[in-house]
Formats: C-alpha cells, sequence, structure tokens
C-alpha cells in the first residue's frame, strides 16, 4: 500500500519522501512535512517553526495512526482525478495574485475582479498540499500560530462563509447585540431564507468529502478511541466553491475566528482575536448529518474558547486552513 501511495503521489509531484512505515505520528508528520516543503515551497525555516508548535502539541497531525483508517489512498484519490490534476494551479494567476502556491484570491464576483482581492485562502485544508490528508487533533490557538509561522493568519468567520458561498461580503458582524448567542440568532436569520452550499443551492450526498465513519466505539472525542478518518482534500473535485476552494464541506470541521468587537478581527488586522467558531461539516455527513450546515451558518458556541486560549478545543475531526492579506 505505501509504494501505491507513494507512486501515486510522486506522480503528482506532491511528495519528497515517506518513511518505508509511517508507524508513528512522528514519522507521519515528517512526511508531511517534506511535502509542504517539495509542493508549496514552504522554506525550511518557516517547517522549524512548525515542526515546534507540532512538537509541543503532542497530538497534531493526520490522526493517530493506531486508530485512523483513511477510506481512501492518495493513489485511489488520484484515479479519480485526471493526471497532475492540480498542477495547474502552479505559477497561475492565483499563485501571481496570492504570492502563495494553493491559494485562491476571495472576491465579489459581481462588482469586483480576482485581481482585486485583498485576502486569499488556502485552497485545501491544512497542511494545504493536494492528496495530502488534513491536519485534525489541533487547538485553535495552534492553528493560529502555525499560520502566523507561514506568514498567514486566522480567518474571521464572514471570510470562510465568503470562501463557501461564492462572495467575500463585508463584514456583518452585529457586535452591538452584545453575546456570540445574539450575533448568531441575527446573522442565521439573515441568511437563513437563501441557504446555499458550495456546490449548489441544494445539499447532496456524493458531493463532498463526507461518507467515511466514525471509529468503531468512538466515545465522542478520545484520542485512543476515535481515528481521524478523513480523505485526501481534493479527492472530490466537484467539492469546490466558485471562488475556488475545495473541502469547505466535508473532511474536517475547521477553527475560524469569530470576532465579538471590531478589536478581534484578523481580517483589520489583530493579533488578540475573537473567540472560537467551527466552521463546515465533517466525513461522516453522508451517513450522518450531525447539525444543520450551510454556507453562511454560524455554529452554536460549541467548545467555546478564546481562538487564543492554550486549553482551545481539538478533536478527531477538527482542522483548519489559513488565510493570507495581499494588499
Amino acid at each position: 500500500m505505501r509504494k501505491l501511495v507513494r507512486a501515486a503521489a510522486l506522480s503528482l509531484g506532491l511528495m519528497a519522501a515517506l518513511p518505508a512505515t509511517a508507524a508513528t505520528l512522528a514519522e507521519n508528520n515528517e512526511a508531511m512535512f517534506a511535502q509542504m516543503q517539495q509542493v508549496r515551497g514552504v522554506s525550511a525555516a518557516e517547517i522549524s517553526r512548525i515542526r515546534q508548535i507540532f512538537q509541543a502539541s503532542g497530538w497534531m497531525g493526520q490522526g493517530n495512526p493506531a486508530i485512523t483508517r483513511h477510506p481512501m489512498t492518495a493513489a485511489e484519490a488520484q484515479a479519480r482525478l485526471p493526471q497532475n490534476a492540480y498542477a495547474y494551479y502552479r505559477n497561475s494567476r492565483f499563485e501571481r495574485i496570492c504570492g502563495e502556491r494553493y491559494m485562491a484570491p476571495l472576491y465579489d464576483p459581481a462588482t469586483q475582479r480576482p485581481e482585486d482581492a485583498k485576502v486569499c485562502i488556502d485552497m485545501f485544508e491544512y497542511p494545504n498540499v493536494p492528496l495530502a490528508y488534513p491536519v485534525t487533533w489541533v487547538r485553535a490557538s495552534e492553528a493560529a500560530q502555525v499560520c502566523a509561522a507561514e506568514g498567514k493568519r486566522m480567518g474571521d468567520a464572514h471570510e470562510w462563509e465568503g470562501a463557501a458561498a461564492g462572495a467575500l461580503l463585508e463584514p456583518d458582524y452585529r457586535f452591538d447585540l452584545g453575546s456570540q448567542q445574539a450575533m448568531r440568532a441575527w446573522h442565521n436569520g439573515k441568511w437563513g431564507a437563501s441557504k446555499n452550499w458550495t456546490y449548489g443551492p441544494q445539499w447532496q450526498r456524493g458531493i463532498c468529502a463526507q461518507n467515511s465513519s466514525k471509529s468503531p466505539g468512538c466515545n465522542g472525542g478520545s484520542w485512543s478511541g476515535c481515528g481521524s478518518n478523513t480523505y485526501p482534500v481534493g479527492a472530490f473535485p466537484n467539492c469546490k466553491s466558485a471562488l475556488g476552494v475545495y473541502d469547505l464541506e466535508g473532511n474536517a470541521a475547521e477553527h475560524m475566528n469569530l470576532p465579538l468587537a471590531p478589536d478581534q478581527m484578523a481580517s483589520r488586522g489583530s493579533t488578540t482575536l475573537g473567540v472560537t467558531e467551527m466552521k463546515g461539516s465533517w466525513f461522516i455527513w453522508d451517513k450522518i448529518r450531525a447539525h444543520e450546515e450551510w454556507a453562511r451558518w454560524r455554529a452554536p458556541y460549541w467548545h467555546g474558547s478564546r481562538v487564543l486560549s492554550a486549553s482551545s478545543h481539538r478533536n478527531y475531526h477538527l482542522g483548519f486552513r489559513c488565510f493570507k492579506d495581499v494588499r
């Protein structure tokens, strides 16, 4: 199996070198760091800072290898796609705008061009490498640190929602309402009559990475009992928003910053940040729709904390992606 994964990944130009086995979390992470350097051009200095964050966590990675059972390999994902399916994003219009590989500009197509974008988003869930498994078991505070190590940042809720809905609009936070619950109710009431998903106006099975299963006996969140049974990112090419962002639904749910005051907006340069917001659905969704979810939906205050809290929530299906200001 490892030989198949290696062959498929090398044909994509996605992988530097894998260990003969990946029996430990540390070995899996080192293989992932090598992918990030080869595929995205992440520098050795950046990798060194990122490695320190992962090592300090002891949990961050692509799932506990003792329990995780991915439903699809990189080789199987590649077989679903044209050869070098995502290679055209290298040296592309997106890369020229964002200054980074595999990022997409966020803008409002009704009034703007991609070149007008002031922010870009990772096209894939972190590590933002096509056909890699997403990172999970990450705290929001750790996600913010990893993004900063690459010269990027955590995204605000409205930015993620714009990427999913296909149009980045001006922020609509009602800070005057005074609480996450009140802000959420107002926001969801505003957008509830015009729900949409990344791929269209109706939710559909089979479009996104949502047909995996929990580990047998998963008790809600233990490291030893719950595998991160995710798919390779980008394995479902139709699970893409109109702005070119993949897997916003399915695979891993994603940490995002929800500002509760103007000085907590990452998109306005804040480094204090607000509270945690979990975005998107995750890998069981074709079987179990565990809660409501659509492009501009804001979740309840689940496992809530300040984003930068050292004890912010982590679990087996929760990951992240990074944003970058370009002007």
